[in-house]
């Protein structure tokens, strides 16, 4: 089989490299392409002489066996084997790749699950046609637990993504999760955040005057308007939101979080890194300590919950305070 050359250079723009792709495709699907095929079956205004430098990109950058059929008037390939080597895949990445085709259920209808599927049909396009992958391939022995996944009305993901990237102001309703009724809201999205399963947009409320963190599942009919924004300069994602503990109920002062595990949860804390800038250590007697520093303390607090009497807050005050309001909580509802 032909392979290309490892192409070293460099495209300064990605639209040469997806003509480049196409024309690929088509000589090696014995179309014999030239540039009056191209430009009307792809909606291209390509001149001849431009296409004479793809072929040469071809020719000379991937080391294509590309020669032009006078009597077909069209470009082929002497070695129908030959193909552009974008993404060559290892029969060990094919596993992996496989290993995480079944995460793709967990985000039926949703808004990646369009994403994912178009993630992989592009790189299923990309392998040649001689590859064959065996269906042992596909692994039925691997399953993802993932956190339950909340709906989202049609189209607000996408909207609410666009006025994201365009600077737009959303019209929408809204609902908070204490009050059963929609109200209409003028929000400027500023930032996009994923957290367990559940999609929130950060950003300006106009009516609060303030900003505020908006679960998605609780917005319906959004609208993009012709209203612009622009994000304070004095704006920082990380004084609203601490990534690795979570978004709802930060606050902008910092805290030195301090917490110990009893010792027969030390394996489990010590093999993992719960946050940046972590200090975690084992105490003589086996338990660990952990500290981090977070704008996140409710999150927290909800954290050292899960661990059922395995971890306890140190500090500060209002952790601690937290974590006791938490378990009367709960000893009362039981």
């Amino acid at each position: 089989m032909a392979k290309a050359k490892k192409v070293e250079k460099q495209y300064n723009s990605p639209h040469i490299l997806s003509y480049i792709i196409e024309i690929d495709r088509a000589i090696r699907n014995g179309e014999y392409p030239n540039c009056n095929k191209l430009n009307k079956e792809n909606g291209w205004g390509l001149s001849r002489s431009t296409l004479g430098r793809y072929i040469n990109v071809l020719r000379d950058d991937f080391g294509a066996p590309v020669e032009y059929d006078f009597q077909k008037n069209g470009y082929y390939y002497t070695d129908n084997t030959f193909f552009i080597q974008q993404v060559m895949l290892k029969e060990g990445e094919l596993l992996t790749l496989s290993t995480i085709l079944p995460l793709l259920e967990q985000y039926k209808n949703t808004p990646m699950e369009k994403a994912f599927r178009d993630l992989m049909v592009k790189l299923v396009q990309m392998l040649p046609d001689t590859i064959t992958v065996d269906s042992a391939l596909i692994n039925n022995e691997v399953h993802f637990i993932a956190d339950p996944i909340t709906r989202l009305e049609s189209g607000v993901f996408e909207n609410v993504l666009k006025a994201t990237k365009m600077r737009s102001t959303l019209e929408l309703e809204y609902k908070t999760a204490q009050n059963t009724d929609y109200e209409l809201r003028k929000f400027d999205p500023y930032h996009i955040i994923c957290q367990k399963g559940s999609w929130y947009v950060l950003g300006y409320s106009h009516s609060s005057e303030a900003i505020r963190l908006w679960a998605m599942p609780r917005i319906r009919n959004c609208k993009i308007t012709k209203e612009k924004f622009s994000i304070p300069k004095d704006f920082k994602l990380e004084e609203h939101v601490d990534i690795q503990m979570g978004a709802w109920g930060a606050g902008k002062q910092k805290y030195k979080v301090e917490i110990e595990f009893v010792k027969g949860m030390k394996t489990f804390v010590m093999e993992r890194t719960w946050h940046k800038g972590q200090i975690i250590k084992e105490n003589p007697d086996g338990s660990v300590y952990l500290s981090f520093e977070t704008i996140q303390l409710s999150q927290v607090a909800s954290w050292i919950m899960s661990f059922t009497g395995g971890a306890k807050a140190l500090n500060p005050p209002e952790l601690k305070e937290m974590v006791r309001n938490a378990a009367k909580e709960i000893l009362e509802n039981c």
